[in-house]
């Protein structure tokens, strides 16, 4: 009797101390979103083309998958400013391999700077952009976490301004040709390409591929028509204190 009664408040503990633990998880993981109006924002805003995105031509007329780009309560996540910073961190105790990881990555999203302009940068804090070699943290109401994954962050500045920032995880479970398949798909996102493409041909398709293509002519037609789009981002608060 003695032992059943302990094992029972053993077991209570167990389960009260799981229970706090859940939920610290989930504030831990979750970001708090505040319902705001397109009053309570910015206005929008059309910004000129960058340079590198208005020469591009598509001869074959390749198309686009732009109606599957979701569109933000901000406008489209594009950037107004370049180049646009990029941090690349590996955790790999193996000072060597760390190397190889960042170059791979670092080789992987600079396909995309012959459209938009980037600088690699070895300060985090003055990044636009984060890549970490971590598997990405779970999401809410899921059993397993993704083995890449790109989210991002609204910020308004001393300005006013409103501004956003991305981070990227990408697995240390992401070898040979996934990992700078997954670092090029990733950082599309991180571009302003919130959506994906329905063909196997593109660096944005839904999933991962045998045989991961290249940057392709659709991929670059969806961006450019993205950065004729309007956003908030870059744009000053209505209410802002130096007003």
């Amino acid at each position: 009797m003695f032992i059943n009664r302990i094992v029972s408040v053993y077991l209570r503990f167990f389960f009260f101390g799981f229970a706090i633990w859940m939920v610290a998880f989930y504030f831990l993981f979750s970001t708090p979103i505040t319902a705001v109006t397109p009053q309570d924002l910015p206005p929008l805003k059309a910004y000129p083309l960058p340079e590198t995105l208005a020469q591009w031509q598509d001869p074959r007329n390749s198309g686009d998958y732009f109606d599957e780009i979701e569109v933000q309560d901000v406008g489209y996540l594009i950037w107004s400013h370049f180049p646009i910073k990029v941090y690349v961190e590996s955790s790999d105790n193996d000072e060597s391999r760390s190397r190889q990881w960042v170059k791979t990555v670092v080789d992987a999203i600079w396909e995309w700077n012959i459209y938009l302009p980037l600088q690699v940068v070895d300060n985090p804090e003055v990044a636009d952009i984060k890549i970490f070699k971590k598997r990405p943290p779970l999401t809410p109401g899921k059993l397993r976490a993704r083995s890449a994954e790109t989210r991002y962050q609204l910020d308004r500045d001393e300005n006013g301004i409103l501004s956003h920032n991305f981070v990227i995880w990408l697995s240390p479970m992401q070898v040979g040709k996934y990992l700078p398949a997954a670092a090029r798909h990733e950082f599309g996102h991180a571009l302003g390409i919130w959506g994906h493409s329905p063909e196997k041909t593109d660096v944005m398709y839904y999933s991962q591929v045998a045989e991961p293509p290249p940057i392709s002519s659709r991929d670059v037609n969806t961006l450019k028509k993205i950065y004729l789009q309007t956003t908030r981002i870059g744009s000053k608060f209505p209410f802002s204190s130096d007003n």
